[in-house]
């Protein structure tokens, strides 16, 4: 049986996590490893890390905090940011990651998808889209592009992507809920499961979102209280959203 997901997201930027509000006025909140550590105690079913200032003399900074997360939790991690190349996917694998999110370099190459899908599995490929007035962006989302987002979400797919990783630019840091309508168009258009990003605030938002795709990620709610995921997961059950079994840590 298929159970919906709650995945905590860290935005990291120089090797520490940060978060801000549609992607700007970002914030220290804390350490990649640590906060990985409590959420996989915690009930977190996956983990995915952002590298959202990622650059090129920046890469063995966080090839080593991979290295550490991984050796540090039991779940499985997707990783992104600054990845361009299937060199860099492998390293990125090959340093404890069970996949990598490819955002602004899928664009400039489509055929990367499926490079790394080829090699990997098509299990170890995320799709991240940026969606924003009906179009993708890129840079952290803040370019638009003029590739129109359920066109590229379907080609992605088709391209051999594993999942859909699609954060809504305006919902984004608002925890006022996420874009349940663009979520949905995207999880009906393809095969693949979708993971909803963008603005959860409460445990009714991501109720919501559970309801129409496969995964929802979080962020600000639980990492302003990182012992709080056991109870964001009581609540979401109570409003009728089955989640995989898990015996909390006493």
């Amino acid at each position: 049986m298929s159970f919906p997901r709650l995945i905590p997201c860290l935005d990291m930027a120089h090797g520490r996590v940060v978060k801000g509000i549609s992607f700007e006025g970002l914030r220290d909140v804390g350490d990649p490893v640590e906060l990985a550590t409590h959420y996989s105690n915690g009930g977190a079913d996956e983990l995915v890390l952002l590298d959202i200032a990622a650059t090129p003399n920046e890469s063995t900074t966080m090839l080593d905090v991979v290295a550490a997360v991984a050796d540090a939790i039991t779940i499985p991690f997707t990783v992104g940011g600054g990845i361009r190349s299937v060199a860099d996917a492998a390293a990125i694998i090959e340093s404890g990651a069970d996949r990598v999110s490819l955002n602004s370099a899928a664009l400039a190459t489509p055929s990367l998808i499926t490079e790394i899908a080829e090699r990997f599995g098509a299990q170890a490929v995320v799709v991240a889209i940026d969606a924003g007035d009906g179009v993708v962006h890129t840079h952290g989302g803040r370019r638009p592009t003029d590739r129109a987002t359920l066109p590229w979400a379907h080609e992605a797919a088709e391209r051999g992507a594993g999942e859909i990783l699609l954060t809504s630019i305006r919902q984004d840091g608002q925890r006022t809920g996420f874009d349940l309508e663009l979520t949905a168009s995207v999880r009906a258009l393809v095969s693949i499961p979708v993971i909803a990003s963008g603005g959860a605030g409460n445990a009714s938002h991501v109720a919501e979102a559970l309801r129409v795709t496969d995964a929802a990620l979080i962020a600000s709610i639980v990492h302003e209280n990182p012992q709080g995921l056991p109870g964001l997961r009581r609540e979401v059950e109570a409003l009728g959203i089955k989640l995989r079994p898990w015996k909390e840590l006493v």
